[in-house]
């Protein structure tokens, strides 16, 4: 298996995780599908208290057991909750069955929890009065200040590793803005957290600038 193909597959498996065992469940227990970045790894805000961390699945702080290897239906019996979508609230779900056994590979899913992490960081030094969230539907962590999205994905089918983002609600045109939805770069392009903010704080310089 090549690398691509491991963080391809431990990125999918931890999606569906998040949409199915975090998200679902706590949307049935406390209507909200919010869920929000911990070091290494995530966790709902609300009831039922389940967290990811370090390949683990956790409830009210207490390992319960590795995803590799076990089913989201496995985990759900686990700690005692129905796994699901959260029904009614989007519809481009990851349609991952849940009796599929999980894939999570160590040294990727670091990758992946590392630039959640980066990305919360830089997030809450850039609008100090937002709360970033952990979105299951595109398994992203973001936020929205003055008509701009501004977040970190883990890779998706158009950049397929993690990356940043920026993206105003009005598009935009010139050199930095390089997607059709906005802005891009890829962690590993950026380098570490001050370039990161950077990129964010450049993002919001130019929206203001052109939204004058």
């Amino acid at each position: 298996m090549t690398t691509n193909d491991a963080y391809r597959r431990t990125r999918e498996s931890l999606h569906a995780v998040a949409e199915q065992l975090l998200a679902g469940p706590e949307y049935q227990s406390s209507g909200t599908i919010r869920l929000r970045a911990t070091p290494g790894g995530f966790a709902t805000v609300e009831a039922p208290r389940l967290a990811v961390q370090e390949g683990a699945l956790f409830l009210d702080d207490s390992a319960i057991r590795e995803l590799h290897d076990a089913t989201i239906a496995d985990l759900a019996a686990a700690v005692r909750v129905e796994p699901g979508m959260p029904d009614g609230v989007y519809s481009d779900t990851t349609k991952f069955d849940p009796n599929t056994v999980l894939f999570i590979d160590p040294g990727q899913y670091r990758i992946l929890t590392r630039a959640f992490e980066l990305g919360d960081a830089a997030l809450r030094a850039l609008a100090p009065d937002r709360t970033p969230v952990l979105w299951p539907e595109h398994f992203d962590i973001g936020i929205d200040a003055d008509e701009v999205n501004y977040g970190v994905s883990p890779g998706d089918s158009l950049i397929p590793e993690p990356y940043a983002y920026v993206g105003p609600w009005t598009p935009r045109t010139g050199d930095f803005w390089n997607q059709s939805f906005g802005a891009a770069r890829t962690i590993a392009e950026l380098g570490g957290p001050d370039a990161l903010l950077a990129f964010f704080t450049e993002g919001k310089r130019l929206t203001a600038q052109t939204s004058k």
